[in-house]
């Protein structure tokens, strides 16, 4: 396809080029040579008068001009996606798709588990993605590269709709064996006992509760680190060590392992989830439908 004489397939490899800044990178992703993607950036320059990425030393930067074009680019192309993919009707009895999404293991044990459930039963040929979150979450949604985000409201994109689905309260837990607390624990003792602590991706992200700690400038004493919640409750059985967790999960847990619940000792803000999904897929008729399907799950479950 042309427009003003541009080949519109060189907008695909410059969105990829300006993402990667990498020949080999951009070839890589897009299934092409490297002398073909090289090719296609020398037609780039020729068409806009501009070396778009100037190789610097071992890296290419973007130009000014690039870096202009990038979210114009990527909003295009995310329309003509939209369009083609959309269909006019969804019939979740025969209908045939990925639904993308990025999730906690919390979101995905308290609420998720019960929606992949109900799917099944109502669109069994809907093929559902999980990824856990990291620290690209936010460029893959505004990339168009994953379907739904559900996080905190503190972390969701500034740029795209968003939804809330439920609240939850945070609680301190600790093994059932543990000595040094009783029914109850002051606000020096949790500040002076050692911590279980959750951190995300490779920049080791930082969970709602250790956000809100680190904003109001309190520094809790962690001894472990873990990548997800649920990994959280089998490090505190045996151990003296404590743990800020959703309340939702955390009574799950108590059932399963010898653990207890303890109140926290300090005023924490009440967690809203979010779900949150791109501007140009409002529409879509199967990614509404997941939505009311989420929304259902909340119901029933009273969350």
């Amino acid at each position: 396809m042309r427009f003003q004489k541009l080949d519109l397939n060189l907008l695909v490899v410059l969105d990829v080029l300006l993402e990667e800044r990498s020949v080999s990178r951009a070839a890589n992703r897009l299934n092409l040579s490297q002398s073909a993607v090289s090719g296609n950036l020398a037609r780039l320059r020729e068409f806009f008068d501009d070396d778009l990425l100037a190789q610097i030393g071992r890296a290419m930067v973007p130009t000014p001009l690039a870096e202009s074009m990038a979210q114009p680019v990527r909003d295009i192309l995310m329309q003509i996606q939209s369009t083609i993919e959309t269909k006019p009707s969804f019939d979740p009895a025969s209908a045939t798709r990925a639904i993308r999404l990025h999730a906690s293991d919390y979101v995905t044990e308290v609420l998720l588990a019960r929606a992949i459930a109900k799917a099944r039963a109502l669109a069994p040929g809907i093929r559902v993605e999980i990824d856990f979150m990291d620290d690209m979450v936010l460029d893959r949604l505004g990339r168009g590269q994953v379907d739904f985000l559900l996080t905190p409201d503190n972390f969701t994109h500034p740029d795209h709709p968003k939804e809330k689905l439920f609240t939850d309260e945070h609680v301190v837990v600790a093994w059932d064996g543990n000595r040094q607390v009783g029914d109850a624990i002051s606000f020096d003792q949790y500040m002076a006992m050692d911590h279980v602590q959750v951190r995300f991706g490779m920049k080791r992200s930082p969970s709602f509760d250790q956000w809100f700690m680190e904003r109001f400038g309190y520094a809790r004493k962690a001894a472990v680190f873990v990548p997800d919640f649920t990994t959280v409750p089998a490090m505190l059985v045996g151990t003296d060590l404590l743990a800020t967790m959703h309340a939702r999960l955390a009574k799950q847990y108590v059932q399963r392992l010898p653990l207890r619940i303890l109140p926290l000792p300090i005023e924490f803000p009440i967690l809203t989830e979010m779900i949150q999904w791109h501007r140009h897929f409002q529409r879509d008729p199967a990614l509404l439908w997941f939505r009311q399907l989420l929304r259902e799950c909340v119901a029933e479950q009273d969350l």
